[in-house]
């Protein structure tokens, strides 16, 4: 199993959900963020006076799939996050030992 951690602009987390759902992946985890990369933020100007963004605002999609979908999941990622432009995010894949559903005890692949 491996777990999918995707950073993503907000505006496309509906069109990333439903990619994946075509793909069959039922679970996710969303969080609303703030962090930045390469672009460091960005220059706003409020009542006259600039100040800098530094933290902007992401979602952290977190998906925990069997070996053989991760492929699938990542590009499908990938290919709707992608607006060509800076700050589209980036995206994670981590080993999981082991999963547990709590409600009937099943583990690994079957708990996912």
């Amino acid at each position: 199993m491996k777990k999918i951690e995707a950073i993503i602009k907000p505006f496309k987390l509906e069109e990333v959900k439903d990619a994946l759902s075509e793909l069959g992946i039922e679970g996710m985890t969303v969080t609303e963020v703030k962090g930045f990369g390469r672009q460091k933020g960005h220059t706003e100007i409020y009542r006259g006076s600039e100040y800098t963004v530094d933290f902007l605002p992401k979602i952290k999609l977190e998906i925990v799939v069997a070996d053989g979908a991760v492929e699938g999941a990542v590009a499908a990622i990938v290919k709707t996050a992608k607006t060509g432009k800076i700050g589209d995010g980036k995206v994670f894949v981590l080993p999981v030992e082991n999963a547990i559903r709590i409600r009937t005890d099943e583990t690994g692949d079957k708990a996912v």
